[in-house]
């Protein structure tokens, strides 16, 4: 049972939530001013399938298929959408936006638009994704394009106070979903029936599964390392060792937590020193997030894992909420990826997720969860126990 803290009741008691008009309004003018120092005069946004966080951020339309909003200050938020049959539901969900039917194409009508407003000989942002045809047509209908992706992505990074509500509700329900393994895991279940239970446990209160990855071991002759994005119809079974990554979505904003279970049996030795490699190497990321905190002292602080003779194959710490965010940083023997010059920052929420795993990758363990950081360090946001659990059955 999931049981709401008392500050959300009024978002989870709303038919379909929604932020208030104060916080889509401040979300908008926030963005405004990144326009102006870019002397970008419109905006052109574009979600698809579900894919891009920015319409819902801008607008409350969480894309069902194409949709374009432009944006200009001083105009009214204007968002054309497809399917002609998901219209009357655009216009009831997307709050302070003129919601018109796309027509053939929505980007074809947004440009329409664009050039009523001026905008044909104007600097235009771009942020979403855009096909090479649509590509082409934007070339044509404006003065210049401009990629205000990374501006969006840098908005993101900071959540407001109404965000850190949805935050916390991602949270709770992502906790139900770690919950429910313990709780509802049989021998001889497969990958698949153990994700049913995971997902019934969160979508009857209006979640959404956004990753539920699994890595089921036999702990005496272990195969691989990091959990997998797609699920089989591997049958689970005593002395088995499952590591998995959750985050259970609500109306696009997440929590993302990561434990470890062994299945009717202790865990080996060396999957014991695996994990506890692992719960060091959190503690220690942990201590020492801060505002002001840079990437490479990330790095340095998670060294307990090559120092005992392990590495990791996924990231080991990123931001989220609202997308996968920066600072993506590796640990000292897998920095795939340079790591980003900035400083963690007040209002930032970062997943702490070491997957130590042995040098060869036939075995590893997953743990951590999202933090979010304050001015006086970092705070868990998540109150599922931590350390690895044993599921036993009777």
């Amino acid at each position: 049972m999931v049981n709401f803290p008392d500050n959300l009741q009024h978002i989870i008691s709303q038919e379909y939530p929604r932020f208030t008009d104060t916080e889509y309004l401040r979300r908008r003018e926030t963005f405004e001013q990144k326009m102006t120092a870019r002397e970008v005069s419109h905006v052109l946004v574009r979600g698809f399938l579900r894919i891009g966080t920015a319409i819902p951020y801008f607008t409350g339309w969480q894309t069902t298929h194409d949709a374009v909003a432009l944006m200009t200050p001083g105009e009214e938020l204007l968002l054309f959408v497809n399917h002609y049959n998901h219209l009357p539901m655009a216009q009831m969900m997307a709050r302070l936006t003129d919601v018109r039917w796309g027509g053939v194409s929505a980007v074809d009508s947004a440009l329409t638009e664009l050039k009523a407003r001026g905008g044909s000989s104007s600097r235009v942002g771009v942020l979403g994704n855009f096909t090479a045809n649509q590509h082409s047509k934007l070339i044509a209908g404006t003065g210049r394009i401009i990629d205000m992706n990374g501006d969006f992505t840098q908005q993101r990074l900071i959540k407001s106070e109404e965000e850190h509500n949805w935050m916390q509700i991602g949270a709770v329900l992502s906790d139900a979903g770690i919950g429910a393994i313990p709780e509802k895991l049989i021998l001889e279940m497969n990958e698949y029936e153990l994700a049913d239970a995971v997902e019934r446990s969160f979508i009857r209160h209006g979640a959404v599964s956004q990753t539920h990855y699994f890595m089921i071991n036999n702990m005496q002759n272990p195969k691989y390392c990091v959990p997998r994005q797609f699920l089989s119809n591997r049958k689970i079974k005593k002395g088995d060792i499952i590591s998995t990554e959750l985050s259970a979505q609500y109306w696009g904003y997440a929590g993302q937590i990561l434990r470890t279970f062994t299945v009717g049996a202790d865990a080996t030795p060396l999957f014991t020193d695996l994990h506890d490699v692992a719960m060091a190497a959190f503690d220690a990321i942990c201590k020492i997030m801060k505002p002001g905190t840079r990437p490479e002292e990330i790095i340095h602080a998670a060294n307990i894992i090559e120092d005992s003779g392990f590495t990791i194959w996924d990231d080991l710490v990123h931001g989220f909420g609202g997308g996968y965010l920066p600072p993506v940083v590796g640990s000292k023997s897998r920095n795939i990826f340079p790591y980003p010059d900035m400083e963690l920052q007040e209002g930032m929420y970062i997943v702490v997720q070491p997957n130590v795993i042995t040098t060869n990758n036939t075995a590893g363990v997953q743990t951590g969860e999202m933090m979010r950081i304050t001015a006086a360090g970092c705070e868990p946001v998540h109150k599922y126990p931590r350390g690895m659990e044993r599921i036993d059955f009777d």
